[in-house]
C-alpha cells in the first residue's frame, strides 16, 4: 500500500482510474468542472497498475476499486461517495480545506 498512499499524498486531489471506465471519466470530469486539477493515474496505462490495483482493492474493499478518489491524502471513496458529498454541499469545502480550489 506504500505506492498508492505515497502517490495519493503528493497532490491535493488524486484519482485512480482505468481509461475505459465511464464512472472514472464522470468523476474526473466533475472535479475539472469544479476548477480542480486532479492528478489522475490510469491503472491500465501504468506499468505498475496491476500492483496499484491490488493495493486499492485492499484499501477500498471493492473490486474493481476504481475510481478511487483521495483528497488531501485521505481516501474519500468512489463515484457514489463523491456525488453524495457534492449534492450535500460538502465537496467544495473539503476541496478548499485540502487546497485544491481557492474560491
Amino acid at each position: 500500500m506504500d505506492r498508492v498512499t505515497k502517490l495519493a499524498s503528493q497532490r491535493a486531489v488524486v484519482i485512480f482510474t482505468v481509461s475505459s471506465c465511464c464512472m472514472c471519466h464522470t468523476t474526473t470530469r466533475l472535479f475539472c468542472e469544479l476548477g480542480v486539477n486532479p492528478t489522475v493515474y490510469e491503472l491500465d496505462k501504468d506499468s505498475k497498475g496491476k500492483d496499484m490495483e491490488k493495493e486499492l482493492v485492499k484499501l477500498t474493499g471493492r473490486s474493481p476499486p476504481v475510481p478511487a478518489v483521495f483528497i488531501g491524502g485521505k481516501l474519500i471513496g468512489s463515484t457514489d461517495k463523491i456525488m453524495s458529498l457534492h449534492l450535500s454541499g460538502n465537496l467544495v469545502p473539503l476541496l478548499r480545506s485540502a487546497g485544491a480550489i481557492w474560491l
